[in-house]
């Protein structure tokens, strides 16, 4: 288990810790939660031992692997697959033994050592490694193709994601993992939040995403006034048991204030009186001994509100036969090219819808909001906007647009010159920037900061229209709270890309999705979303795994594959051996692909069952005759509801369950 006893740490001047303590159990998923500065970062570098304690002791076992991810990844020339497997380095380790023992001159000892490392390399799941690899990286997002490509030619968002494989792919005992979502997309979250489920270590993890949290920690642990407070659940029950201590301490509090009302009238009428000056002191001394109830509080509560647009025209916008894409310019010849990213546009937007636009990495999502918000004209086709149209638009990199030298009164200005100074003041203080922060430059400041300063100004302008795109990165959950809460409120119109589940069901009523270049609607909620990424990664692995079948061999691991010696015989065995690998990332790979659909057929079935037994239930009560009996009309009427509705609900899940056979066929092929 985790140990934190009398834990203290200052940071500079500031206090982070003072006498901490709580225990956490092996196997325990941990979401580690605090407003921004409260020490977060700092708890995870005392675990990876570096930071150390002022005070106190963190206790763990010694022999725990611990595995966490590198903030900073080099821009190597290294396969990106290779770079995730080097994450094992235990693996890696006995390969680089084993090629050191090869190119030795052979010997008996050798030759037994050499044996003894391909059991190590056996036991450490060496011929499986790739599949498991491969595996990792498609549920990142990462192509077939991509996984051959070299580190340094992707991103820093995109390295961060194979930083992140490099964590998964570690055997560990304690996995760390500080806000794993930020660079991901929803496919992306979805598919790791189920790869944690699976995780057998103890995970502690850093996140602002409350459906994350909700969907894998089963343990919160608070950090509020420099100490470590756990509690049992995942966010949505912290939540409910912080605000019922809320509650209690306020009941505590208001009670404190009677008996200090009661004991400070008695002193103020009888101090004077002799015969009760004893007992009047006595309330003098009590009243000073009393605790002070501190209340519980949540930290500062930060909200805000957009504005009621200025006009409101209908449709906002048309748009008709679009290809919306790129246009490319040679540096050679200047000549122009086009790249459709999305095509055969036919799309109008009308006051009051709130749309959530889905889809995976790469699909176009991004591309669409950047033709529609204008930042992209359109290759061919029209787009025509309502008279009074005023967007509101918030880029993915929006923050990375801001003056960094510049104050957030300065950003203001900019945008409303003729306003009076203290009036902006005020709007930016209701945004959380008080004071002598209105005019400091904003380099210094969080990424929430910049984010909410880059979100207060959209607000200023009033849109009709707002067209946010990943509008979540960066902040907070009590930022991220009030936004959703603020866009539940919006009057106008809005369309958002988000990889935050709880803000888009709690801000949107209708999705659309990019899919295979088209843009098309989306019958159903996120819970069908992620059945669909599911059927869709389904299929794209069965097409890769095609295409792989029809190439020769990939030689990531002919080193450990090696011959021990040059006589037939071991040759045979190496066969043998390349053979056994080949079969078993061949198992590996199809009971990744089977285990969730029958997962799922195993939770239809149950499901059939129970509407099954239901609807016999009912089926025999309406076989007795004397349920149609006037006097019992009522009790009809709901059974022949029930009747309805159960056969309903069979023929859904029996289609469903149809859909599920068919799919675990595709896979088995």
């Amino acid at each position: 288990m985790i140990r934190f006893q009398q834990v203290s740490l200052m940071r500079g001047i500031k206090p982070l810790f003072e006498s901490a303590d709580v225990t956490l159990n092996p196997g325990d998923k941990i979401g580690l939660i605090g407003s921004n500065g409260a020490g977060k970062s700092s708890l995870f570098a005392m675990l990876r031992g570096e930071l150390h304690a002022d005070q106190g002791e963190i206790d763990y076992p010694a022999k725990w692997r611990v595995a966490y991810v590198a903030q900073e990844t080099p821009a190597l020339d290294r396969p990106a697959i290779e770079y995730a497997i080097d994450g094992d380095t235990t693996l890696r380790r006995l390969e680089d033994e084993l090629a050191y023992l090869e190119s030795q001159p052979e010997s008996a000892d050798n030759g037994t050592l050499i044996g003894e490392l391909y059991s190590s390399l056996a036991d450490a799941d060496a011929y499986t490694v790739r599949s498991r690899a491969e595996q990792l990286l498609l549920g990142l997002g990462f192509s077939m193709p991509q996984m051959e490509q070299p580190v340094a030619s992707f991103s820093g968002g995109w390295r961060m994601r194979l930083n992140l494989a490099q964590a998964l792919m570690c055997p560990s005992d304690l996995l760390l993992l500080d806000e794993p979502t930020n660079h991901l997309d929803l496919d992306a979250i979805i598919w790791l939040e189920d790869w944690l489920k699976r995780y057998a270590g103890t995970l502690v993890i850093i996140s602002h995403d409350r459906d994350f949290l909700d969907g894998v920690v089963n343990v919160i642990v608070h950090i509020d006034e420099r100490k470590l407070k756990r509690y049992s659940g995942n966010y949505s029950a912290f939540e409910r048991q912080r605000a019922a201590q809320m509650i209690l301490a306020q009941g505590m509090m208001e009670k404190q204030a009677r008996q200090r009302a009661h004991l400070e009238s008695f002193i103020e009428r009888f101090k004077a009186k002799a015969s009760k000056a004893k007992q009047a002191q006595s309330r003098v001394k009590a009243l000073a001994r009393m605790e002070e109830t501190a209340p519980l509080r949540a930290a500062a509560e930060f909200s805000f509100e957009f504005r009621e647009p200025l006009s409101a025209p209908n449709p906002l916008l048309v748009m008709e036969d679009v290809n919306a894409g790129y246009r490319i310019e040679s540096e050679k010849d200047y000549s122009v090219t086009e790249k459709t990213i999305v095509s055969g546009i036919n799309f109008s937007l009308q006051i009051g819808q709130r749309i959530g636009l889905l889809g995976v990495n790469g699909a176009g999502k991004s591309t669409l909001i950047k033709t529609i918000a204008g930042e992209l004209a359109p290759l061919t086709g029209e787009a025509h906007l309502g008279k009074g149209l005023n967007i509101g638009y918030f880029a993915q990199h929006q923050v990375e647009m801001l003056r960094h030298d510049e104050s957030p009164l300065w950003h203001l200005v900019k945008i409303a010159p003729t306003t009076r100074e203290q009036e902006l003041r005020n709007f930016l203080g209701s945004f959380n920037f008080p004071g002598d922060m209105v005019t400091a430059k904003i380099a210094p400041f969080s990424g929430g900061e910049k984010a909410r300063l880059a979100l207060a100004l959209i607000v200023w302008q009033r849109p009709n229209l707002l067209l946010l795109d990943e509008p979540t990165n960066h902040l907070d959950l009590e930022t991220r709270e009030a936004l959703t809460e603020a866009l539940a409120q919006f009057e106008g119109t809005l369309m958002v890309v988000s990889h935050d589940r709880h803000l888009l069901r709690a801000t949107t009523d209708q999705f659309i999705i990019v899919a295979d270049g088209q843009l098309q609607p989306f019958d159903g909620d996120l819970d069908d979303y992620k059945d669909w990424l599911f059927k869709t990664k389904l299929a794209s692995a069965n097409k890769d795994k095609a295409k792989a079948a029809a190439l020769p061999p990939a030689s990531s691991t002919a080193k450990i594959a090696s011959p021990v010696a040059t006589t037939a015989p071991a040759a045979s065995s190496v066969d043998k051996r390349e053979q056994k690998r080949a079969e078993a990332e061949d198992r590996q790979r199809l009971a990744a692909l089977k285990k969730p659909i029958e997962s799922k057929l195993k939770k239809l079935e149950e499901q059939i069952a129970k509407r099954t037994a239901q609807k016999a239930a009912v089926d025999e009560k309406l076989a007795d005759p004397e349920i149609y009996d006037v006097a019992k009309k009522k009790e009809l009427k709901v059974l022949l509801t029930d009747q309805a509705y159960y056969a309903k609900e069979l023929e859904q899940l029996e289609g469903e369950w149809l859909e599920q056979q068919e799919a675990l066929e595709q896979a088995s092929a």
